[in-house]
């Protein structure tokens, strides 16, 4: 499409990472929120007014089948990511789908050969990637100033009732596996530039209402000699979030999402690593960029599928163990 025309995206899902992307695509020129959609019409209607923007309707389908709507952004409950990002390319539409892309590899794989069969940009919001901190840690290694040895990352909620980010009550269950493991598995092996050539998991005991550990360790290595470590729990009553500690050859790195500091807790600037310190603004106008340019985009279904294959593995082995 041409640069100077205004490029309409859709925005499905009327929760915490709907609210984030809607206002990062207000900071994007040429771009217009063309409409929300959310659970209810009603529900809707609400974050259309709660965010500026003009048109709530009832569906996806409604969407799908607006002509001068370009693109859409899912911010959905995972167990609707696989199914709603075929319906966007099947009809024609450009898609962004928060992470994670599936919950099975199988649905992953429909999702490439989709992206593969119509050529549309299809990109999955591993923010990971975006993130200035961990940017700048990409830098280094590129220009040869770093090389990873162990990343070590913590990734710690507290859910042990099913609620969102906003602590509102939550109508699916989330996964440690196929979406908070999802953003490590991605980053570790493209932060080495090395493909994941081993895997190993454990996880701890199966919450009897919600049926998901609630506690999970993840071994990564690496073809390059490259190791990861990564702890995640539910049970964790803080402090919450994902740390990433990166430890290499000449220096230790530890991000806090867009924060960054070394491992003697020395401040790092980021600020100039790119335009926006917003991880999910930088992952939008990524997105935007590659629909404007007609390219890949990073983070895109073709370049993270290696990583649901190597979630996928870590499945199988985790239902081994408990068969």
């Amino acid at each position: 499409m041409s640069d100077d025309r205004t490029l309409r995206v859709a925005l499905a899902g009327g929760g915490a990472f709907g609210a984030k992307h809607a206002a990062a695509l207000k900071r994007i020129e040429g771009v217009e929120v063309a409409a929300v959609v959310s659970s209810s019409l009603d529900s809707a209607r609400k974050f259309a007014a709660e965010q500026g923007v003009g048109r709530a309707v009832a569906s996806l389908d409604e969407v799908l089948a607006m002509e001068d709507v370009d693109a859409v952004v899912l911010a959905t409950p995972t167990p609707l990511h696989a199914e709603q990002t075929l319906a966007c390319l099947d009809a024609g539409k450009h898609v962004q789908v928060e992470i994670p892309l599936a919950a099975s590899l199988a649905d992953a794989e429909a999702c490439l050969e989709a992206q593969r069969r119509t050529g549309l940009v299809a990109m999955v919001g591993h923010t990971r990637r975006f993130n200035p901190s961990h940017q700048w840690v990409r830098r280094r290694i590129q220009t040869g100033q770093f090389d990873i040895q162990q990343m070590d990352v913590q990734t710690y909620f507290f859910r042990r009732t099913n609620l969102n980010a906003l602590g509102a009550p939550r109508s699916w269950t989330d996964h440690l596996l196929w979406h908070h493991a999802a953003h490590t598995v991605d980053l570790f092996a493209y932060q080495t530039g090395s493909p994941i050539v081993q895997a190993n998991a454990v996880q701890g005991p199966v919450h009897p209402e919600l049926g998901i550990a609630m506690d999970m360790s993840v071994q990564l290595r690496a073809a390059n000699g490259a190791i990861c470590t990564l702890s995640l729990s539910f049970n964790n009553d803080g402090p919450l979030g994902t740390f990433f500690r990166y430890i290499g050859d000449t220096g230790t790195y530890i991000a806090r999402y867009d924060d960054l500091v070394t491992g003697k807790d020395e401040p790092i600037d980021v600020s100039g690593v790119d335009v926006s310190m917003d991880g999910i603004e930088l992952q939008d106008r990524e997105f935007v960029a590659a629909i404007r340019e007609g390219r890949e985009p990073n983070s895109s279904v073709a370049q993270v599928m290696s990583c649901y294959r190597t979630l996928a593995a870590l499945e199988a082995q985790l239902d081994a163990a408990a068969g």
